[in-house]
């Protein structure tokens, strides 16, 4: 069985299958650090689900807003064109806290908070907080997870 560890200090993402990493990538969480409360743009601690998939199919730098396909192909100039967008690309796993009071719940719930893990930019970097309080990867990662883990994997962010 497969399960997922976000460790914030170190901004990787590991791939546990049966409680041994046989995966890390390289990502980069919320430039405000790490918490709960809604409107915070901080990530999330604790344990969650991966509640939706989204994005199946979509080429590399698909563009989304609002979890849908804008039909954009995200290019550098685009992002000048819009530059206070908030580059969700490629894939996103909609996140679903699983402790009540934590991070389920009232001014704590990570769905309402619209917690991802999702694709960025290239030239976003990876290993530095830098979200408003997703998950981000390289494009060509989040392809690569998106494939190995269905809904319903447990994630634990610390």
């Amino acid at each position: 069985m497969k399960t997922l560890e976000v460790e914030i200090a170190s901004q990787t993402l590991h791939v546990l299958e049966n409680g041994k990493k046989i995966k890390t990538y390289s990502i980069s969480t919320a430039k405000n650090g790490p918490g709960e409360q809604w409107g915070s743009e901080q990530t999330p601690r604790g344990w969650h689900v991966i509640r939706a998939k989204i994005g199946a199919n979509s080429p590399a730098n698909a563009v989304f807003v609002g979890r849908r396909p804008t039909g954009e192909m995200y290019v550098p100039a685009l992002r000048a064109q819009f530059p206070n967008r908030d580059w969700i690309l490629t894939r996103i796993f909609w996140l679903s806290g699983l402790e009540v009071g934590k991070n389920r719940l009232g001014s704590v719930d990570t769905m309402r908070r619209y917690i991802y893990i999702h694709g960025t930019p290239d030239e976003v970097p990876m290993g530095i907080p830098g979200s408003r309080g997703c998950i981000r990867m390289r494009n060509e990662n989040i392809i690569e997870l998106f494939e190995a883990i269905p809904v319903g994997t447990r994630i634990f962010i610390k």
